[in-house]
């Protein structure tokens, strides 16, 4: 039992890593059916029942499931706290911060940054470190201090490719990208993202591949509001990806930027019903008041704030 976890757990993680993300719940809920806590399976250095549920937890954010990716988190977390071994807890404590930058909050990931700062500072845990120090950047530069948040997210960029890792490079970068906007560095923002295109492609790691396409459309938009084809097509291919991944939560992050632009041309009867199409498949008329009320509700949560 104990190696059938350990197999299910490394098909959950890997497939989460290449955008497969039905695949990735699937085997990873069935490691967390197996795992036994009279007999905890270490995972390289951590618990293997912290591990994937925390896997679960970030694939279920993927899935359009937020609510129950926050339960999975927790349990978790809980789990890590009741093991000796402190990588459970650093490794939980990262794990739930990305999900809660995911979901567009900033308190709690700096706050679970700077707690796995100190846990990897005190027993070593170079890569956790390193990526802490990304997410505690971007969480300064999301409640206001761009250019020391900036100066974090580059920081721990440059220590997670000291330490060799770079799964998550993409997704860093994305996060550099969306804070440069804070700054007007809009061209260091593209080129943030250019990095992180070559990253997925290098590295096969697509989990946040849509996000680089939405990304890049909101860019060139602040760059010149003219830009509004390359844009366009930055948004349909985000979407286009997510669907593939069944992501729904990305979908709806590009849907989300695509009515907006839509909405701007002067085309808010499609940008209506793109926004009721993906929020909710069997409500297909929305009033202009739901359509506003939704529309402040979504873009104010997936786009910039």
């Amino acid at each position: 039992m104990i190696w059938r976890m350990m197999a299910r757990h490394s098909i959950g993680i890997t497939s989460y890593g290449m955008g497969e993300f039905l695949r990735a719940r699937e085997h990873s809920e069935m490691a967390i059916s197996l795992y036994d806590a009279e007999r905890p399976l270490a995972f390289g250095a951590g618990n293997a029942g912290v591990a994937s549920l925390s896997v679960v937890a970030w694939t279920l954010w993927q899935l359009g499931y937020p609510d129950q990716a926050l339960k999975r988190s927790h349990e978790a977390l809980v789990l890590a706290q009741g093991l000796p071994n402190p990588y459970n807890l650093a490794f939980a404590k990262l794990f739930v911060g990305i999900l809660r930058q995911y979901r567009r909050e900033a308190r709690v990931p700096q706050e679970n940054a700077e707690s796995v700062i100190a846990l990897s500072a005190e027993h070593g845990y170079s890569e956790f470190l390193a990526y802490a120090t990304a997410l505690r950047g971007w969480a300064m530069a999301k409640r206001g201090r761009s250019e020391e948040g900036i100066a974090q997210i580059q920081k721990g960029l440059a220590a997670s490719r000291a330490t060799g890792a770079e799964l998550w490079r993409p997704y860093f970068l994305c996060l550099l990208a969306e804070s440069y906007v804070g700054t007007g560095r809009l061209d260091d923002g593209l080129g943030a993202l250019t990095e992180a295109r070559a990253a997925v492609d290098e590295h096969e790691n697509r989990s946040y591949k849509a996000e680089t396409h939405r990304l890049k459309g909101e860019l060139v938009l602040r760059q010149d509001d003219s830009n509004t084809a390359e844009a366009q097509s930055c948004f349909e291919r985000a979407i286009a990806i997510a669907r593939t991944q069944r992501g729904k939560s990305l979908e709806l992050r590009a849907t989300v930027s695509l009515a907006r632009l839509l909405a701007k041309q002067g085309d808010r009867d499609e940008a209506r019903k793109m926004l009721a199409d993906i929020y909710n498949p069997d409500f297909h008329f929305l009033s202009d008041y739901q359509f506003g009320k939704m529309r402040r509700k979504l873009w104010g949560t997936w786009v910039w704030t």
